[in-house]
């Protein structure tokens, strides 16, 4: 699995759950590598997985949405990991928005206290790229249809911010689309907590079956 990484104090900690739920799950070898902030890179943790003989791996994206990381860090960095260790590294999907996430959400804010009713805004990081916005905002519409109620893509880094539609909205709390903790999911849950306003918390082991999802599509899956 590659995460992107963080410097929040349970980052790390959030991603090693995944990964622990991904091996029991599954039965399989499961390692967890960064992008940045954080070790292992993908070529240390290649270099592992050589090291307990393997001949080929699977990387997941742990990555909502096709902005830069999955566009260009991702695939620039399992290139080189690639190149520096002989490995047969397979890119599998980014974990992306699919209907999959649906249920996971919707459990994620009846476990906040989250109302069924009421709007309610999903939170993700944002990106420059419109079309990754896009897919968040697709994600709040079905969503939305599926609670019979609101759903309003927010984000931490862009517009339309977490912080000025809770200031603006009264919504009944806020949806974490987050893998882990981290720094801007910390920001998102302060803005929340000054409207007195619940945020679920990061989706972590819940994201297990997306994540297997996502190794099995790749032929001769092994190990992620």
């Amino acid at each position: 699995m590659l995460a992107h990484g963080s410097r929040h104090p349970q980052g790390v900690a959030s991603i090693e759950r995944l990964r622990d739920a991904v091996a029991a799950r599954s039965g399989r070898s499961v390692h967890a590598a960064y992008l940045d902030l954080n070790q292992p890179d993908l070529t240390a943790a290649a270099r592992q997985i050589v090291a307990a003989g393997h001949r080929r791996a699977v990387v997941v994206p742990l990555l909502f949405t096709p902005a830069f990381h999955a566009r260009t860090d991702a695939p620039a960095t399992l290139t080189a990991a690639r190149a520096a260790t002989g490995l047969d590294l397979r890119r599998a999907d980014i974990l992306g928005t699919p209907d999959a996430l649906l249920p996971v959400l919707m459990e994620a804010a009846r476990s906040a206290g989250i109302p069924d009713t009421g709007e309610l805004l999903l939170a993700s990081v944002g990106s420059s790229r419109p079309e990754a916005n896009a897919e968040v905002a697709d994600l709040a519409e079905r969503l939305a249809a599926l609670r019979g109620a609101p759903v309003r893509a927010a984000f931490a880094t862009c517009a339309p911010r977490v912080s000025d539609l809770v200031a603006e909205l009264g919504c009944a709390g806020v949806l974490a689309l987050f893998v882990g903790h981290g720094l801007l999911l910390d920001k998102v849950r302060a803005a929340a907590a000054e409207r007195g306003l619940p945020t679920s918390q990061p989706l972590e082991d819940k994201l297990v079956p997306l994540v297997l999802e996502r190794t099995t599509a790749v032929p001769h899956a092994t190990t992620n």
